[in-house]
């Protein structure tokens, strides 16, 4: 059984000022990443024994990044999804093991009035096709900030939010797109209609307190593995960003 935790951070060096280092030891997972790092090589070292670390830096300071800690050593690791366009901002990491790959992502926003839809789809159509040329050789495990809430029980106010980013039909429809090329949203296969279940909270309203929020932060995996998996969790409860961590178990 392996346990495996994504966090969106909001800036990994002010997330361990609000007790990054002690949630994760808690959590204790064979494989933990991180969205949003926020930072370049070089302006964080992160003590985390019996991890081997992978980051990916944008070019741009202090924004996007991702990063992988995991306690066994993986085949091979690359970084990107293998275009030029997309891969500047620091955006994805794929591990190879022996029975599967792990890729870890944080997807583009489409940023208020769609202004980045465009490259937005893109990326989606990009991002498919990388994981669909892994699922060739080995069973995927991916995750991360996918910026969008899948359906209307993945966000607390789903109707003032139609069309507005995260909630565009386009986003959601790319995304009932790769479910449907071979993939599981691992939380609602659990839970299909388990209402509350929210990873996101904007800062602004007093939001978390009232749980007004949304479901942005997934685990999937390839369908042919989902007879695998144990179990999905929502920390909600674990504070430092503002999303909160997400979590699987699964027999792999």
């Amino acid at each position: 059984m392996k346990k495996f935790i994504s966090w969106n951070v909001n800036g990994i060096r002010a997330c361990v000022k609000k007790g990054f280092v002690d949630s994760f030891n808690s959590l204790d997972a064979d494989i933990f990443c991180i969205q949003e790092s926020k930072l370049q090589e070089g302006q964080i070292e992160l003590e985390l024994d019996g991890y081997h670390q992978y980051w990916n830096y944008a070019e741009k300071k202090g924004y996007s990044g991702t990063a992988v800690f995991s306690k066994q050593e993986p085949i091979s690791v690359t970084y990107g999804i293998g275009s030029d366009e997309h891969d500047s901002e620091g955006r994805a990491i794929t591990l190879e093991f022996d029975d599967f790959y792990f890729v870890n992502v944080y997807v583009p926003n489409a940023q208020e009035e769609l202004k980045r839809l465009s490259f937005r789809m893109k990326w989606e159509d990009t991002f498919r096709e990388h994981l669909l040329e892994l699922d060739k050789k080995k069973p995927v495990v991916f995750c991360g900030d996918l910026n969008v809430a899948h359906k209307e029980i993945d966000l607390k106010n789903p109707k003032p939010n139609v069309g507005r980013p995260g909630f565009s039909d386009e986003e959601r429809e790319k995304f009932s797109t790769l479910l449907d090329s071979g993939f599981t949203d691992t939380f609602r296969h659990f839970y299909p209609d388990l209402e509350g279940a929210y990873s996101w909270w904007t800062y602004r309203f007093n939001a978390r307190a009232n749980n007004a929020g949304w479901r942005i932060d997934y685990f999937c995996v390839s369908n042919r593995i989902s007879d695998k998996l144990l179990d999905a969790k929502i920390h909600a409860d674990i504070y430092g960003s503002d999303h909160c961590p997400v979590e699987i178990t699964i027999d792999i």
